[in-house]
């Protein structure tokens, strides 16, 4: 698209084509930041509102491309970092636990998770109940995969410790 200072039909017609152009690329590409579909087809209506917006003219189809390409990364990183994703669920809406011991109710175990230091409590709910991988952690938290693998570790130690302790008292298992 050379220019498209002009509303009208004809720059209709230049946006959607522009749209068809590019609309897989950038959704592929909020697709790998956000990991979530829906997330990933709001980001692409918001990269193409900003490009309209934006009344951006271009030397060729490839400047075309690198601009929606990093307008996407963008968007994509605020959006991670943005606190409405970060604090979106709500605990009555999280899935139940499996009972780990067969004697307490998953609430509980759930309640103890959310109870431990936050760097513990979001690697072990984004990697049991989220799934995500640990690269996958280590991406979205921006910290290394060792670390990652380290307060995993810590982190299921504290819960083990104490979840064990409120069974203690109940005799054998």
């Amino acid at each position: 698209m050379a220019s498209h200072s002009t509303p009208g039909a004809g720059a209709d017609a230049e946006w959607a084509e522009v749209y068809r152009r590019h609309a897989d690329l950038v959704y592929r590409q909020c697709y790998l930041y956000l990991r979530n579909p829906v997330d990933a087809q709001d980001a692409v209506q918001s990269v193409f509102l900003k490009l309209i917006r934006s009344r951006m003219t271009f030397k060729d189809r490839e400047h075309e491309r690198a601009w929606l390409l990093v307008t996407t990364r963008n968007h994509c990183k605020d959006v991670l970092k943005s606190g409405w994703r970060t604090r979106r669920a709500h605990l009555e809406a999280l899935p139940d636990v499996a009972d780990w011991t067969g004697e307490e109710p998953s609430d509980k175990v759930l309640s103890r998770l959310l109870a431990l230091p936050e760097k513990y409590k979001t690697v072990l709910y984004l990697y049991y109940y989220e799934e995500y991988s640990v690269r996958d952690i280590a991406e979205l938290l921006g910290v290394n995969e060792s670390t990652i693998q380290t307060r995993l570790a810590r982190g299921r130690k504290r819960l083990k410790i104490d979840l064990e302790g409120n069974f203690h008292d109940q005799g054998p298992h």
